[in-house]
């Protein structure tokens, strides 16, 4: 359970979803709530699946280009943490990929649930480093279906929120969401920290031995 909670929270926190929502809004304010449903649902499908690849066949491509785990990490843990501020300041739609020029592409195309949604704004660099970095961590088979679940669970989440979007940015309004991602940017931030930190640790530690 401790496990679980571990991941799932470094996920969401990550992920951010809250922070999606007002994206999320502007691209579907046009559709109808059947519509809002079909996208929110393939969107959290879509992540499931992206997170789900970015776990198992992340460490074969590390392998393939002679990446180490720690540069990983350390290359991680940058993206993550500036993910992080991109939140406290307000900026997470341009460090998603979502900026003017996507927005109004998204508006055009009759399916958004892949591109721009799922991938970058929600299954980004940060969130696949940091599963590609847990599958090294996980060495029993226990430990991997826990992640597999708590990967299911954040998906479960996104549909949720993506779902309640429009009820979320009335009741919370503006000010209320980006008070939330500022928090949640907080988190992200110290997550990013503590896995640059680690690995530094690591290569230093390994290069004392030697």
């Amino acid at each position: 359970m401790e496990l679980f909670i571990y991941i799932f929270a470094a996920l969401f926190s990550v992920i951010n979803p809250l922070g999606a929502v007002p994206i999320f809004v502007g691209l579907t304010q046009d559709d109808s709530m059947a519509e809002r449903s079909r996208i929110s649902f393939w969107t959290a499908i879509n992540v499931f699946i992206i997170l789900i690849i970015s776990f198992f066949v992340g460490q074969y491509i590390l392998a393939f280009f002679g990446i180490s785990i720690d540069a990983l990490r350390i290359a991680g843990g940058l993206i993550i943490v500036n993910s992080g501020f991109a939140l406290l300041t307000g900026k997470f739609s341009k460090t998603r990929g979502v900026n003017k020029k996507v927005a109004n592409d998204a508006q055009k195309r009759n399916d958004i649930a892949l591109t721009p949604l799922a991938i970058p704004m929600l299954a980004g660099p940060g969130s696949m480093s940091l599963l590609i970095a847990l599958y090294q961590d996980s060495p029993e088979i226990s430990q991997k279906v826990i992640t597999c679940v708590a990967i299911a669970a954040v998906a479960v989440v996104i549909f949720l929120v993506m779902r309640s979007a429009h009820y979320l940015s009335r009741i919370l309004g503006a000010s209320g969401i980006v008070a939330i991602s500022r928090i949640i940017g907080f988190i992200v931030i110290a997550i990013g920290i503590q896995y640059i930190s680690s690995s530094v640790v690591n290569i230093l530690s390994t290069i004392t031995l030697k």
